[in-house]
Formats: structure tokens, sequence, C-alpha cells
């Protein structure tokens, strides 16, 4: 008896595998006898398909479980549509590293069924909230599972930025920008510009530095209920911008302000009973194995 009875589907096609793995997970879920809704954007994709068809947020009021068929970067998608849904996700690969969307399509078969019957990992992800205040307002806020981003935009001009934590002066700094990370996002842009990896269940919050002007700036982890207040200068030649998870850029005015912190909702994240996050760490960056081992 399926744990899960509606169930919601959710992908990216960016390629006929997706569509081919949506096209089996649906029969996988009809054999399952349980109920299923998909994604109304992949309407134009599945038209042979008898599938009821509805919007996100019906998905997300609807679903006890979301399906995400694609890459890391779907399921980012998805962690963000579902904030305040309190629905749990699992992640088909169909993308690159697969840190997030890890049921490969060749275990499919056998691991959806498992979580479906109960036999799972769930991981409490949180994720970060920038806020972009002017004249002592919020004008905008977005969230991001991955990470805050302060860049020069298109320029390839430094910047330059005040830092505070906790309401406390930490440095001004003239670099390509800063990178605040939640542990989800260590893995991914901020790893690429040398900050640490932490572990799924760490609350903490990394700020990595992109190209500082002095070598003496190096990655700050903090308590992930730190509030970070970015300050950019009033003098750089064109407005810092902010990205969330790559997405949603904010362009930043003179005198504004930039606020980061732990949102209270999480993503609840299924995973495979046979998770191991360390054997995904080997798989996708080239660890080596234990000794002895080919």
């Amino acid at each position: 008896m399926s744990q899960f009875k509606h169930v919601g589907i959710i992908g990216r096609l960016q390629s006929n595998q997706v569509l081919g793995t949506i096209h089996r997970l649906l029969s996988l879920l009809s054999d399952q006898q349980v109920e299923v809704k998909v994604d109304q954007r992949l309407k134009a994709h599945l038209r042979d398909k008898d599938v009821d068809f509805t919007s996100v947020q019906s998905l997300g009021k609807w679903s006890d479980l979301i399906i995400c068929v694609g890459g890391d970067g779907t399921l980012l998608g998805v962690a963000r549509e579902m904030l305040g849904f309190n629905v749990p996700v699992l992640g088909i690969n169909r993308g690159r590293l697969g840190f997030l969307t890890d049921v490969m399509p060749e275990a499919m078969q056998r691991q959806v069924v498992d979580v479906l019957n109960g036999k799972y990992i769930m991981e409490e992800r949180f994720l970060l909230t920038a806020q972009l205040v002017r004249d002592g307002k919020v004008i905008q806020t977005y969230p991001a599972l991955n990470d805050v981003v302060l860049h020069p935009g298109q320029s390839i001009r430094m910047i330059e930025f005040e830092l505070y934590i906790d309401q406390k002066f930490v440095y001004s700094q003239r670099s390509d920008g800063l990178i605040v990370s939640t542990p989800t996002g260590s893995t991914a842009y901020a790893l690429s510009a040398g900050g640490p990896m932490m572990h799924p269940s760490m609350q903490g919050i990394v700020l990595v530095p992109m190209f500082p002007h002095s070598l003496t700036y190096r990655p700050l982890v903090v308590s992930a209920n730190s509030e970070i207040r970015i300050v950019p200068s009033e003098e750089n030649p064109l407005p810092p911008q902010i990205s969330c998870d790559a997405h949603n850029h904010l362009v930043t005015q003179p005198g504004d302000e930039v606020i980061i912190k732990k949102l209270e909702q999480t993503l609840h994240l299924l995973h495979p009973v046979e998770h191991n996050y360390y054997d995904i760490c080997r798989q996708k960056l080239g660890w080596g194995s234990r000794l002895g081992e080919d």
C-alpha cells in the first residue's frame, strides 16, 4: 500500500531522455495505483497520454509527494515553487551532476516503488532569502536553495562593498563579488570559487569572495541563523547585481542594502534508502576509492 496517494510530476524537457523518463514514470505510478497530476507546462509534450494537468500552485496544494524529473537546476526551481506547501520532493536525475536528483533512471522502477512504500531517507534543507532594501523599505524578496550572489553583472570591473554579520562590521572588499551559500549550494558555484564543502545536515552559511583584490580574504562559515547585510559602495561605476540560484537578478542602486537570512520554510528532500552523501561525492567529484579497489 502506497504511503503517498497524490503524486505530482514536474520536469524540464531539455531532452528526449527526460520525456522518455516521464512516460516510464507515468506507467510506473499507474501500476502502483497512485493518483497522479502533471505540471501543465508539460501538456504540449504529453498529448498522447491520458493525464490530468494542473498548475504548479495547484500541484503544491494537492500533492503529498512531488517527483521532479531533470537535473539539479530543475530541482532548484521546484524547491522555490513548492515553498509554503510543505510537500516532500523526490528527484530523478536527467542532468549532469545529480547531487539533489539522485534517483538514476535505470534504478527508477525499484527506488520509486520503495519510496511510495515508505522506504526512504528524508533530509530537511534550509533556504536563504535575499531582500533588496531601498530607503529603508524592502522592495524585492527572492528565495534561494543554493546561493545568493553579489556580482557586477555584464561588466568585468571589480565592485566594492561592505559586509556586516548580525549588525557587526566584518570588512570592506574589492572583488568580483561575494557568494553566500547554503550547505546545499556548497557543492555548486561556491565550490568552484574555492569554498568548503559542507555536509547537508550542517546549520551554516558560507561566504566565498570571488577573486578578491587581496590574498588575505578567505571563505567564512557562520551560523545559519546569522543575518548578513551587504552594502555596495556608491562609488561603483556600474550598479552591482544580486542573483538567487542564478535567477531573479536584482539590480541595486546607490544607497541600497541587501539582507540575506535563513528562510523559515524548508525543503523536504527524499532519497532512496541506500543514499550516501560521501558515495555521491566520490562519484561526482572523482574522489579515490578504497585502497586496493579498481
